[in-house]
């Protein structure tokens, strides 16, 4: 069953229209309003894809986890394994004879890039103290949030076959990292850690817009010859915050320019815009065998959507729900969806749930549901006799 309900949300919906679209360089991307999850661009964003350092953002994820659960501790220290020390790439230079403090570790994959330190938490989490074992979870607790394009060979994103990301599975994991862990996130805006000095050629992090007043507060880079240059990148202004992942680009300076001028289309050329709010009556839905006919329908928050901010057009939905309803129903309880449908945006569901509570129906009720029932049933096979088909 659809039901129109177009007058209750053109009131607030004066002036929208198609947004330009945005044609960008990077050979995938996935770009995504965080507060209310409007995707705004999608270029091979389902593909699994090598996705480089950008992966080290799941072993930050787990290990995030593990403190947040007791497993392990900030100040603990984790001994350096030969296969840790081994690494080339972007390294902590670590050996074999260190043993290094968590913070520093989670520091060294944020603000380095460390594939060292990755291995190192990789092993000290891993159920048998291997790296592979790591990547198993990996791969595991990446389906358990959704991500269902990720496939992990390693816990650093160094070159493997078989190690592979999409870029909305990129997005999916760095929205759960800010709101997850708020208390670790302002780490990813860490411009510098010069590690116990060992490596002053790799003291800076390479996320070309921190520092350029426009946001930007997190959160990986990733580059190798196979991904080209790639970020998952976030900027906040104001209220509003944008979740972006970029790959393919041909240089560092080409990452950057892109970086920000998605950054910049994202928040100048779209808008949120109040629809209605918590506890407003948008339809209702019928009722079987219930005290009352029918209950109405409206969201459980306010709901506000993004919008283009130039043009002329308006704003549709649908409400969508199968029914009647079977009694009884409970206020709160989600009996259908809110379908919004913007020109030059994907479509939003927002789940409607009921306003009130619905017994259910006595004896006189049944027997008036009864008769609408058969009713409805010789209507329908009249009809049928009299157009035969």
């Amino acid at each position: 069953m659809v039901l129109r309900i177009l007058a209750t949300l053109l009131i607030c919906a004066a002036s929208v229209a198609q947004a330009q679209t945005f044609d960008t360089r990077a050979t995938s991307a996935y770009v995504v309003d965080q507060g209310t999850g409007t995707v705004l661009l999608a270029k091979r964003a389902d593909e699994p894809l090598p996705p480089a350092s950008m992966s080290k953002l799941m072993t930050l994820f787990m290990t995030f986890e593990a403190i947040r659960d007791g497993r392990l501790s900030i100040d603990d220290r984790l001994p350096v394994s030969e296969h840790a020390m081994s690494f080339g790439g972007s390294t902590m230079f670590l050996d074999t004879t260190d043993r290094v403090r968590v913070e520093d570790l989670i520091r060294g994959v944020i603000v380095l890039s460390g594939n060292d330190a990755c291995v190192v938490l990789a092993e000290a989490l891993s159920p048998d103290g291997t790296e592979a074992g790591f990547a198993r979870m990996m791969t595991e607790r990446a389906r358990q949030l959704g991500m269902t394009n990720s496939t992990f060979a390693n816990s650093s994103g160094w070159p493997a076959a078989g190690h592979r990301m999409s870029m909305k599975d990129l997005a999916i994991l760095a929205d759960r990292l800010i709101k997850d862990f708020p208390t670790y996130y302002p780490l990813f805006q860490e411009r510098e850690f010069a590690f116990d000095g060992r490596a002053p050629s790799n003291t800076r992090n390479r996320n070309p817009l921190l520092g350029l007043g426009i946001g930007a507060d997190g959160l990986k880079t990733g580059h190798t010859q196979e991904a080209g240059y790639g970020l998952v990148g976030s900027a906040r202004q104001g209220d509003r915050r944008v979740i972006f992942v970029i790959s393919g680009l041909q240089s560092t300076q080409g990452r950057a320019e892109e970086a920000e001028r998605i950054v910049t289309w994202a928040f100048r050329q779209f808008a949120e815009q109040e629809v209605t709010r918590a506890g407003t009556r948008l339809a209702s839905a019928d009722i079987w065998m219930g005290a009352a006919p029918s209950v109405g329908l409206t969201v459980s928050e306010d709901l506000t959507v993004l919008m283009p901010v130039l043009g002329e057009d308006v704003l549709s939905a649908d409400v969508v729900y199968q029914g009647p309803v079977e009694a009884p129903v409970t206020a709160g309880q989600q009996l259908a969806e809110l379908v919004i449908e913007r020109k030059g945006l994907p479509e939003t569901r927002v789940p409607l749930v009921a306003m009130s509570d619905v017994e259910r129906g006595g004896f006189g009720p049944r027997i008036r549901t009864a008769v609408e029932v058969l009713r409805n049933r010789f209507v329908g096979s009249v009809d049928a006799g009299a157009n035969p088909s």
